[in-house]
């Protein structure tokens, strides 16, 4: 048997992972006195205590346009900017990973992508995604310019679980990158949120860009930041919960994670847009809350999804059954109702 071969990254792909290596930070009071090498560590995945010394020492990171030590305490609104230069040539190995096929042909795949794997390598990820799975599985796949993410014409978050589909050769990745530009498919969502919704339907319209803060973060954006437009849809209402079907006209990173937060119904067990502030537990049906505290993701999953076919132009449509595990959190959720009532 021929080992499917080895992919390389190139510079410029990698570059675009981080911004185009370049980043530009703040620090806050919550950073007030920290190390610089510290903070660095702390708010850039891929940058380590070791190489945020390194990259201070070798003049790569500044403070307020002047080089510090990598010791330097940082101030409140201190702006802390710099490159991230990247490696000579990352490898991304084909590996034996399970994936659900929902469907496949000669031009498309269309998959169940489970919850916590990555879509595509990335500083912190560089082995165990879908990528791989996929040059393993499917070794003449098609990458277009960017070997890093062959086949890969959208994305779901690591911890989101659902339908995604994928090309499989040039021609279809193509016709469907364009089709995904011109937002002419339709994505479909179910997400599970904090609180009780008052109105049936909504539309949520807040354009999103990257956290003025927190880089690791997207926030709505109060000047700039990308279009983004959400439209839900209630389905189930619990006592301090709600089930609402979602449906996107833009693919901003996190974006119906953003939006639920930005409305105050945050997405149960998001750990990164969740906090203590939007949740009363001293206010909620106490068995509830445990239930929802159960979950170790958050409960989003992108049931459909609706396209034109590359080839045959015929309008397909692709649905992903709810994962267990939140298919077991709806229906005690759904029980405990039922028995209040």
């Amino acid at each position: 048997m021929i080992n499917p071969p080895v992919r390389s990254l190139s510079l410029e792909s990698y570059i675009e992972e981080i911004d185009q290596g370049v980043f530009a930070l703040e620090a806050d009071e919550s950073d007030a006195g920290k190390r610089l090498d510290v903070f660095l560590s702390e708010k850039i995945d891929s940058v380590q205590r070791t190489k945020a010394c390194r990259l201070i020492e070798q003049g790569d990171v500044k403070v307020n346009d002047t080089l510090k030590k990598p010791s330097y305490r940082l101030k409140p609104s201190d702006k802390v900017s710099g490159i991230v230069p990247p490696p000579d040539i990352v490898q991304f190995a084909p590996e034996n990973i399970p994936l659900d096929v929902l469907y496949e042909d000669r031009e498309i795949i269309v998959l169940n992508k489970q919850a916590g794997l990555v879509v595509h390598p990335a500083p912190g990820h560089w082995t165990g995604t879908l990528v791989n799975g996929l040059l393993y599985h499917y070794p003449d796949i098609a990458s277009g310019d960017n070997d890093s993410r062959p086949g890969i014409v959208h994305r779901l978050d690591m911890d989101t679980s659902g339908v995604m589909i994928i090309a499989r050769n040039q021609k279809a990745l193509m016709k469907l990158s364009e089709s995904f530009q011109v937002r002419d498919v339709r994505k479909e969502y179910v997400a599970l949120v904090y609180g009780r919704f008052q109105q049936d339907s909504g539309t949520i319209d807040a354009p999103i860009g990257r956290h003025p803060v927190d880089r690791k973060r997207m926030s709505v954006a109060r000047s700039g930041g990308k279009k983004a437009v959400t439209h839900y849809h209630v389905e189930q209402r619990y006592h301090h919960s709600t089930l609402i079907r979602c449906e996107i006209e833009t693919g901003r990173t996190h974006q119906i994670r953003v939006h639920c937060h930005s409305i105050h119904h945050p997405v149960v067990g998001d750990g990164v847009y969740t906090s203590r502030m939007n949740v009363h537990p001293a206010r909620t049906n106490q068995q509830e809350m445990k239930i929802l505290a159960s979950t170790d993701r958050q409960m989003l999953h992108a049931r459909r999804i609706t396209i034109q076919h590359p080839s045959t132009l015929e309008t397909m449509s692709f649905q992903a059954p709810l994962p267990a595990d939140m298919a077991i959190v709806i229906e005690d959720i759904q029980s405990l109702s039922e028995k209040i009532h």
